[in-house]
């Protein structure tokens, strides 16, 4: 079974669903159509109970670079006090579908990974990554906060301090570090991400899903906070979003420019 739409291609062959963001033209940002595509292809694949695994994967050199900020600016000029519902009304609802998926997601990540991409790879079970792949939260450079789970995601994987650093600092750090501390499981050449990760969740759909699912339901409850995170994150954002220094900054960001933070 195959199924496709502009931005995201859903394909299933036997017992393995393979999701593939599209969008390569625009490093694959989530704009409003990629958000409900992929959570559509999502649900659809929680919906049939003969995947056994999926494979999130993407199109391009990069695997997902977040919002889609000139999207984002649009609402922020219809209107700053509205423009962050997207994270309740989308973002919440994929993380949650793709975390909530009973079988294993393995991430096949190339190039750019940061904000709401960073999210979604930490989203799955597995993330194979290529040497140039490039992480980063991004979301204080541009005035916010975390959404995408990575409040949650990134302290359970990492630990409070260095979760921090990360979120406050908003560093880059290379598919290397990620290897060392934990993020992601294969380290490959760029060349090779894709199929590794294929063939990572071939294995999966051929092995005992049983197991599976309840090795996940043992997961989930390590992080039972996640709802409880994704709300705060919710908050925290929409509050953020209506403020100056964010809008200076999402413009300064289009622009190539410096932004001059104000503090409100």
């Amino acid at each position: 079974m195959t199924t496709g739409t502009s931005t995201v291609d859903l394909r299933v062959d036997h017992a393995l669903a393979t999701i593939r963001l599209t969008r390569a033209a625009a490093s694959n940002a989530l704009d409003l159509a990629t958000k409900n595509e992929l959570l559509a292809a999502v649900r659809r694949v929680a919906a049939d109970e003969r995947i056994r695994a999926v494979l999130l994967t993407a199109d391009g050199k990069n695997f997902c670079v977040g919002q889609d900020l000139g999207e984002h600016v649009e609402a922020l000029h219809n209107d700053a006090t509205t423009a962050m519902d997207t994270v309740g009304a989308h973002y919440n609802p994929l993380l949650r579908a793709i975390h909530d998926l009973p079988v294993p997601v393995v991430v096949a990540i190339r190039g750019a990974c940061v904000g709401a991409g960073l999210g979604l790879a930490l989203a799955g079970d597995i993330r194979v990554a290529g040497a140039g792949a490039k992480f980063a939260t991004a979301f204080t450079g541009i005035g916010l906060a975390a959404d995408s789970g990575l409040s949650h995601a990134l302290v359970l994987a990492l630990g409070a301090s260095r979760a921090a650093g990360l979120m406050l600092l908003g560093d880059r750090f290379t598919a290397e570090q990620a290897l060392d501390w934990g993020l992601i499981h294969r380290l490959v050449t760029d060349d090779e991400v894709e199929a590794t990760a294929a063939e990572l969740a071939a294995s999966f759909a051929q092995g005992p899903t049983a197991a599976y699912r309840q090795v996940k339901k043992l997961l989930w409850a390590e992080s039972a906070g996640l709802a409880e995170a994704l709300e705060r994150e919710r908050l925290a954002q929409e509050a953020l979003g209506a403020s100056h220094d964010h809008r200076v900054a999402v413009e300064a960001f289009l622009t190539k420019t410096a932004p001059v933070f104000t503090g409100r």
